[in-house]
């Protein structure tokens, strides 16, 4: 059989997964004409993923990502990793670049590396991310309108996304709070999805900062599959297995480290 049609069965036992909750190996046998052997195989390579969990005789769904505390609280949360992170995802700015980031604890620390850039353009929708650029004196600032979601300290909806669909960017970089390999770039605040997904139309680059805890994770809303990212921007902690396969799909892999 193809990769191609071992990739779709594979992504249809993810949803049947996610729908049923659990499933066993006799019932997806027999729902894909595929025998047991096959199913056992396709289930260990998904749980390799972080998309399930293999349980006797079948499958269970993977943990939810749990709701994120308040973005205050997350900033001073696995600290030092987002700060490594966001010192190597500033690495990747130029100067005299725009560049759009998102809202979120990761990327504030990214926008605290850029204060010291010439000629830059930052687009965000993102209050603490424009604070912590307020200071720059060579840095121009661009904050979208839009509803504040006061737990995220973003802007979002439908004022958001007709300002972004105005601006042009080098760059995107914004951060996710859960990364599955089967499942894709999700997060559990529905009236975001838009708003994100418009962020990721904004420039073919897109750089996502994200640590250890975000993998292996779904939340209910789908935003994109993981091979939109151009670069992965992370902590050594993350899964070696799901880097290498994120490395596979030609995404630039970047582990931030005491040295980044």
């Amino acid at each position: 059989m193809s990769n191609t049609l071992k990739e779709e069965r594979q992504h249809l036992i993810l949803e049947t997964v996610q729908d049923n909750r659990q499933v066993t190996v006799s019932e997806l046998s027999e729902r894909f004409d595929v025998s047991e052997v096959t199913i056992r195989r396709d289930l260990r390579e998904l749980a390799a993923q972080g998309a399930l969990r293999r349980a006797h005789g079948g499958a269970v769904a993977a943990p939810s990502a749990p709701p994120e505390p308040p973005v205050v609280q997350r900033m001073v949360q696995t600290e030092e990793s987002k700060e490594r992170i966001g010192r190597a995802a500033a690495a990747l700015v130029s100067d005299g670049e725009s560049v759009f980031i998102g809202s979120g604890s990761t990327t504030a620390h990214v926008a605290r590396h850029l204060v010291d850039c010439k000629n830059l353009t930052v687009v965000t929708n993102a209050i603490n991310v424009a604070t912590e650029l307020a200071a720059a004196e060579d840095v121009t600032v661009v904050v979208t309108g839009g509803m504040m979601r006061a737990w995220e300290l973003s802007l979002i909806g439908h004022i958001t996304e007709q300002a972004l669909r105005e601006v042009r960017v080098d760059k995107v970089i914004m951060g996710m709070q859960a990364i599955s390999l089967e499942a894709g770039m999700t997060n559990d605040y529905l009236p975001e999805v838009m708003t994100d997904r418009t962020i990721i139309e904004m420039a073919s680059e897109l750089i996502v900062v994200a640590d250890h805890t975000k993998f292996g994770k779904v939340a209910s809303a789908y935003i994109a599959s993981v091979e939109r990212i151009t670069t992965l921007v992370t902590d050594a902690k993350t899964d070696p297995d799901a880097l290498a396969r994120l490395d596979e799909m030609g995404i630039r892999i970047i582990v931030a480290d005491n040295g980044s």
